[in-house]
């Protein structure tokens, strides 16, 4: 799968970092015997990552399987990975699989892997090096062929130094490591990771967001986001409640996101894909006043083509939040409904939005 104009497998971006991180996952997905190693702060989006090299590697038609070391008990990890045999313990009525067999054949996923104790992790130093593991009360080694990601957002190097991890288990992991920019060093993704989470909250609910104003949107892309991505999900499935069937303004933001003063409201980027994109789905993505600078010839302005393409892009709009269906478009727009299919039908809208009239 080769990344799109938006991102890749799921993930999403289109900066230099994340441009080369798809480059690097699609030759692990190719290469689906290495261990790998994922590390980014909490919230980058480790676990995709992980599922992204899983589904794109010959493993895909087998059981990804995710495991998150800090949250099991460590009386429990163990049993949970390498699984048990009857009677092995008080209540081990019958015997159970663990995740390393049910992920034979395909990924397991080791997340926050520095949580795991120096013993559990001289059983997975095993299954590392010899392709087989015993489950608790077991006296047969078990053959599995497994794919091991793992991923953390410790200093593993540090904790090997420190010896609060394991040397050699360090080095069998880390033979292909991934680093996860975080989101302050790749703000231009913002924007296009906003409009994905609007879009996608919006499925769920009655009134969906519109967007951000340009001077907010500036001061989004500003913030230091310590959270990462999950944060700004969060923030969006926020102003969703509060503002759903609006736009956001700066003012509208939580407090801790408006630091400073109002910023100056954020240019689009003047890259070959935004050539392409009209001025009236620019004026969608900025303030009016910025918009106006832009469009504005010293001859003056085209007044009904640029209207006319606002309207498009404002229809454009409704029925991509409202999944094409047109009763819900008119009440985004507050039209009559009957008005807005005269406009989808004068525009020849109607190929690109067409749905049957039940579903309307």
């Amino acid at each position: 799968m080769k990344p799109s104009s938006e991102g890749f497998s799921g993930i999403i971006g289109r900066s230099s970092s994340m441009l080369r991180l798809f480059t690097l996952v699609g030759k692990l997905a190719e290469d689906d015997l290495s261990t790998v190693l994922i590390q980014g702060e909490s919230g980058t989006g480790k676990e995709l990552v992980a599922k992204a090299i899983h589904a794109n590697s010959p493993r895909a038609r087998n059981n990804f399987v995710p495991v998150n070391c800090a949250a099991i008990p460590e009386d429990l990890l163990e049993s949970e990975l390498f699984g048990y045999t009857k009677g092995a313990f008080t209540g081990a009525t019958t015997s159970k699989i663990g995740r390393i067999e049910y992920a034979n054949g395909g990924s397991l996923f080791l997340d926050e892997i520095g949580d795991m104790k120096p013993a559990l992790q001289a059983k997975l130093l095993r299954v590392l090096q010899e392709r087989e593991f015993e489950p608790v009360g077991g006296l047969k080694p078990i053959p599995v062929d497994v794919r091991i990601i793992a991923a953390t957002h410790c200093n593993l190097e540090q904790m090997v130094a420190e010896g609060r991890f394991r040397e050699d288990l360090y080095y069998r992991l880390n033979v292909i490591p991934v680093l996860i920019p975080p989101l302050r060093e790749r703000a231009e993704d913002i924007p296009l990771l906003i409009e994905h989470f609007i879009n996608r909250v919006g499925q769920t609910k009655k009134k969906p967001l519109l967007g951000f104003d340009a001077v907010a949107l500036a001061a989004l892309t500003q913030y230091p986001w310590k959270g990462n991505v999950r944060e700004l999900e969060n923030l969006i499935h926020h102003m969703t409640i509060l503002y759903g069937g609006s736009w956001v303004g700066y003012h509208d933001l939580p407090e801790k996101y408006r630091i400073g003063p109002p910023p100056e409201p954020l240019r689009q980027p003047q890259t070959e894909e935004l050539d392409t994109v009209g001025p009236s789905e620019q004026i969608l993505l900025s303030s009016s006043t910025t918009i106006i600078r832009e469009v504005w010839q010293e001859t003056g302005v085209d007044f009904n083509t640029l209207v006319n393409e606002f309207e498009t892009q404002l229809i454009v709009r409704a029925l991509k939040l409202s999944q094409g269906n047109k009763k819900e478009a008119a009440r985004l727009l507050n039209l009559k409904r009957t008005t807005l299919l005269e406009k989808i039908k004068k525009k020849e809208l109607v190929d690109t939005w067409s749905e049957e009239e039940g579903n309307a």
